[in-house]
C-alpha cells in the first residue's frame, strides 16, 4: 500500500490485513509520502504475527547503508518479522535529480551491501553505482539473512533477483507470457549464479478490485493501468510481453504524461486503456472471476502474491474482507489446502 492514509489508519489497515490472514504487510517507499519506516514501526507496535516491510525502497534515494540501518532496526522493533522489497524505483528522482540509468547494477550492489552490514562486518565498496568506506552497523542486527525480495519488471532486475534475492516480485505478472518470463528469467539467472531455483520465490504483484460488477471494477483499475504505462515508457516492455500494443491515441497521451500519482491526469486518460490491458496485469471483478487466476498463478509457480486493494467504493478495507471472505476459501477448496 502507499502511505497516503493516515499513520493511525495505516496501524488499523495492519491489523484488518494480520486479521484476516495475510502473511505480509507492504508499504511503498515513494516520494513524497508519509515516511515508509516509521510508518511500518507504528504497524509493528499494532500486529503480532504478520510480517512488514517497504515494497519497495530502492538504492538511489536511501543509502544502501541507511537502508540497513532501518530494516534492521525494524526487524528489532518487530521481533524478527521485517522483510526487505528493493527495486529500482521512479518516484522522486526527477525532484531530487537522481540518474537511475544503470537500476540493475545498483539494485545487485546494494543487497550485497545490506547483506554483509547485516552480518556485521565492516565494509567498503567503490562499486559502479554504490560506495562506502569502512561502514558498519553500530548494533548487532537480530537476524543476518532478514528476507530480501528485488521488485523488477525488466530483464536485466529480475535476473539480478534470481541471482542475489531469496524472491522476485514483478508487479502486473498474471498474463501467462508475463509469469512464463518472470519463471525462466530469474530461475535462469538463478541456475547460472550456482543457486538453486526453487530457493528464489517468485511473486505477483497485482493491484485487486474485488466487485459483482466486473466493468466497475475494471474501471477502478484504469488509471493505475495509465500510470504503469507512465512508468515504462517508451517501450511498455510489460505489456508488450504480454502481446499487447498501445492503441496510437492512448500511446500519444502516455507519451506526454509524467509519473504520477495525481488522480486528476490519470483519470484523463484512463478511458483510452482497453479491458485487455486491465485484464492482463490486474485482478478486477467478482470472485468467481478473480480465484481461478489465483489457482492458475499458483500451479504456474508463483509462490506468493502481493495484492494492492482497491476498491469502487474507495475503501481498501473492503477488498482485503472479501478477499479473505470470498476468494481465498475457493483457492484453497481448489489447491486442495
Amino acid at each position: 500500500m502507499l502511505p497516503t492514509y493516515e499513520p493511525a489508519r495505516l496501524g488499523d489497515l495492519a491489523v484488518l490485513a494480520e486479521g484476516a490472514g495475510f502473511d505480509d504487510f507492504w508499504l511503498a517507499d515513494e516520494r513524497f509520502f508519509r515516511e515508509v519506516y516509521a510508518c511500518l514501526t507504528l504497524c509493528a507496535l499494532r500486529t503480532r504475527r504478520i510480517r512488514l516491510g517497504p515494497c519497495v525502497t530502492d538504492p538511489y534515494t536511501r543509502h544502501p547503508a541507511l537502508t540497513a540501518v532501518a530494516i534492521a532496526t525494524l526487524d528489532e522493533i518487530s521481533g524478527r518479522r521485517a522483510v526487505l522489497g528493493i527495486g529500482a524505483g521512479v518516484s522522486g528522482f526527477r525532484e531530487l535529480g537522481i540518474d537511475a540509468s544503470r537500476s540493475a547494477a545498483a539494485i545487485r550492489e546494494a543487497v550485497e551491501v545490506i547483506r554483509r552490514l547485516l552480518a556485521g562486518e565492516t565494509v567498503t565498496v567503490k562499486g559502479r553505482e554504490v560506495s562506502l568506506s569502512g561502514g558498519r552497523l553500530d548494533f548487532t542486527a537480530v537476524r543476518a539473512d532478514l528476507p530480501i525480495f528485488v521488485a523488477s519488471q525488466r530483464p536485466a532486475g529480475c535476473r539480478v533477483a534470481g541471482r542475489v534475492a531469496d524472491g522476485a516480485i514483478m508487479q502486473g505478472a498474471l498474463a501467462e507470457p508475463l509469469v512464463r518470463f518472470l519463471r525462466e528469467t530469474v530461475q535462469g539467472a538463478a541456475r547460472d549464479a550456482g543457486r538453486d531455483p526453487a530457493r528464489v520465490a517468485l511473486v505477483a504483484r497485482l493491484n485487486v478490485c474485488i466487485h459483482d460488477d466486473r466493468a466497475a471494477a475494471r474501471d477502478v483499475m484504469r488509471p493505475t493501468i495509465v500510470r504503469s504505462l507512465a512508468a515504462q515508457r517508451p517501450d511498455f516492455f510489460t505489456f508488450r510481453t504480454a502481446g499487447l500494443t498501445l492503441p496510437a491515441g492512448l500511446r500519444d497521451k502516455v507519451l506526454a504524461l509524467p509519473y504520477t500519482h495525481e488522480v486528476a491526469p490519470l483519470r484523463a486518460v484512463a478511458p483510452e486503456v482497453p479491458d485487455a490491458f486491465v485484464d492482463a496485469c490486474t485482478l478486477s471483478g467478482p470472485p468467481e472471476v478473480i480465484a481461478p487466476e489465483l489457482v492458475r498463478l499458483a500451479r504456474s509457480g508463483i509462490a506468493e502474491v502481493v495484492i494492492y486493494p482497491l476498491a469502487v467504493d474507495g475503501r481498501p478495507e473492503t477488498t482485503i474482507e472479501r478477499f479473505q471472505a470470498e476468494v481465498m476459501p475457493r483457492v484453497r477448496r481448489e489447491l486442495g489446502a
